[in-house]
């Protein structure tokens, strides 16, 4: 039966590509194709990685309210961001190479992640601590980032300005093949632990009773996060609850916590969620409003309705 609605996921996500590609072409076909192929490789990768770090952060943490940017590793990587700016200078920062930039920004989003989420886990804190430990994380970052504004010059300011808020519709196409690069990488690491993975989600004792190494395993998997996290905020932006809410649509829909049928149902559910949403918003209702503004309004709903429900078992 999973394997069924697994399958149901695929197509429709074919279906939301299609129409994408297809629908008010006109004009100069080859040009508006090669466009919109750009911005569907972005939302595609953009739906992927939110859509895996959420599940394997969730499975971490044996926690189904938890994701990576409630934790606030998206305002981590924006104050990463920021820091290289305030170091480097606006001209220091434009100039270097965007690959190199990006790579220079994920490494340290994975080290900062790592010396941060460690401790955390490795003292088995439960659900409220841990969504508190994130709130004050994410205030923190986010104070910092604003401090370092305000010391900064307002044109270099203006540099970084773009990527303080999700925008699907100006996608970072200069950084698509590197990402593509990190995000098949770290989509084949995600598939080939997805036993390690349902062994995970059984806690640390019993997971470790059934011979995984608990802190070299979960290191690694923090570091697979911080991967994907930094490829999705790079090229739109942080985007707090979509990881959230495919997360849970996944889980819905497939009716599974078993990791060989949940990670592709979420990365599926994401390429839905983002395509058809994006097609939807762009021909359908003329970009009235921002996807990304009812994503996170959605999104939004279902953290409260899970957070409701948690605290009412």
């Amino acid at each position: 039966m999973a394997e069924r609605r697994l399958l149901a996921l695929a197509a429709a996500a074919l279906l939301c590509i299609a129409a994408f590609l297809a629908i008010g072409l006109k004009g100069n076909i080859a040009f508006v194709l090669e466009l919109r192929l750009l911005k569907l490789a972005a939302l595609v990768q953009v739906g992927v990685a939110i859509a895996l770090s959420t599940v394997i952060f969730q499975t971490v943490t044996g926690n189904r309210i938890l994701t990576p940017s409630v934790m606030g590793l998206d305002a981590l990587y924006l104050f990463g961001q920021m820091l290289m700016i305030f170091l480097l200078g606006g001209i220091g920062y434009v100039s270097l190479d965007p690959q190199l930039k990006f790579g220079i920004e994920v490494l340290l989003l994975m080290a900062l992640a790592s010396a941060l989420l460690l401790p955390m886990l490795r003292s088995r804190l439960d659900m409220g601590l841990m969504l508190l430990s994130g709130v004050v994380f994410g205030v923190l970052f986010r104070s910092l980032y604003a401090l370092l504004a305000r010391l900064i010059d307002p044109n270099e300011f203006a540099v970084a300005q773009t990527a303080s808020f999700a925008n699907f519709n100006a996608v970072r196409t200069d950084l698509l093949v590197f990402a593509a690069i990190v995000t098949a990488v770290a989509a084949v690491v995600a598939w080939r632990a997805r036993h390690v993975l349902d062994v995970v989600s059984l806690g640390p004792d019993t997971a470790t009773g059934l011979g995984i190494g608990w802190a070299g395993t979960v290191t690694g998997l923090l570091l697979l996060v911080s991967a994907l996290v930094a490829v999705s905020t790079a090229l739109v932006g942080p985007v707090a609850f979509f990881g959230l809410l495919v997360a849970a649509l996944a889980e819905r829909i497939v009716g599974t916590r078993r990791h060989g049928v949940l990670l592709p149902a979420a990365a599926l559910a994401g390429i839905v969620v983002l395509v058809g949403g994006q097609t939807l918003f762009q021909h359908a209702l003329g970009n009235a409003t921002a996807l990304g503004v009812v994503i996170e309004f959605v999104g939004g709903l279902v953290f409260l309705l899970l957070l409701f429900l948690g605290s009412r078992k």
